[in-house]
């Protein structure tokens, strides 16, 4: 399901075209995992699952100029849009998806029908990194560089390409081995995304009938702009399994598994 490099690199820096985002923005959709409170803000309502993810912004200090720069980029779109209309997620949440594992309906049916399912979760991912880590440690940093922003269906993030080969197929390498691992198929484990590194800034909340999508596209392409010659980098150094209950925060354990690349 993954792809070659090259198919990887077309298709991604075309997600950031001005064309892209005049297609895109005609079918974007309110998001269901926030909803309007009494308040009149929207909080985020339960959509539990694990994931194996980077360490999130708020954890770590390694890219913590890139996660400043997502920082801003949030920020202005807050400002420059409709409000309302973007619901951002913590910046101290900010995050890579490495390789999706279970969420929502198929965690809360899994768990229901498997009461230890959590536990061998983390027993078999902990078994997959520790078998990995020899061929996926060591060699060059994976750095990856920030092309632009992304238009998603329920949400606005911004996406990634890799510096070099090597690291887009080390990546690929880590995901077969989560992905094909048989123990985790037998618990229910299975790909169901290719891979798009981004990381998601917010969700789309309220969508006017009247929203004028031509000055939508063009502010998304003038923030775009300030990348062009000095485009942030994120060095994806660690994969940790982490849970979350909503798409607010992503917690572990000190014993849950990590793999250092």
């Amino acid at each position: 399901m993954d792809e070659t490099y090259h198919t990887y690199l077309n298709r991604v820096a075309r997600l950031t075209l001005p064309a892209t985002y005049e297609s895109q923005v005609q079918h974007i959709q309110e998001s269901p995992k926030f909803k309007p409170s009494p308040s009149g803000t929207r909080q985020a309502v339960p959509f539990p699952g694990y994931s194996a993810i980077t360490p999130p912004a708020g954890e770590e200090s390694e890219n913590a100029t890139f996660y400043e720069s997502l920082k801003a980029c949030q920020e202005q779109l807050l400002q420059q849009l409709d409000p309302g209309f973007i619901v951002p997620v913590p910046a101290e949440s900010f995050h890579v998806t490495l390789a999706d594992l279970i969420w929502d309906s198929a965690y809360r049916h899994t768990t229901s029908e498997n009461p230890e399912f959590e536990e061998q979760l983390r027993d078999r991912i902990a078994q997959i990194f520790e078998q990995s880590q020899p061929s996926l440690s060591g060699g060059n940093p994976m750095l990856w560089q920030l092309l632009g922003l992304m238009v998603m269906p329920r949400a606005v993030a911004v996406c990634l390409v890799p510096k070099d080969e090597g690291t887009y197929e080390r990546m690929l390498k880590f995901r077969r081995f989560i992905y094909q691992s048989r123990s985790l198929i037998e618990l229910g484990i299975e790909q169901q995304y290719r891979f798009t590194a981004h990381v998601t800034l917010g969700y789309f909340g309220d969508i006017s009938p009247d929203l004028n999508r031509a000055r939508l596209c063009e502010k998304l392409s003038q923030i775009n702009d300030q990348w062009l010659e000095n485009s942030p980098e994120i060095w994806t150094h660690q994969a940790q399994l982490r849970k979350f209950d909503d798409m607010t925060r992503y917690y572990r354990e000190p014993d849950w598994p990590v793999l250092t690349f």
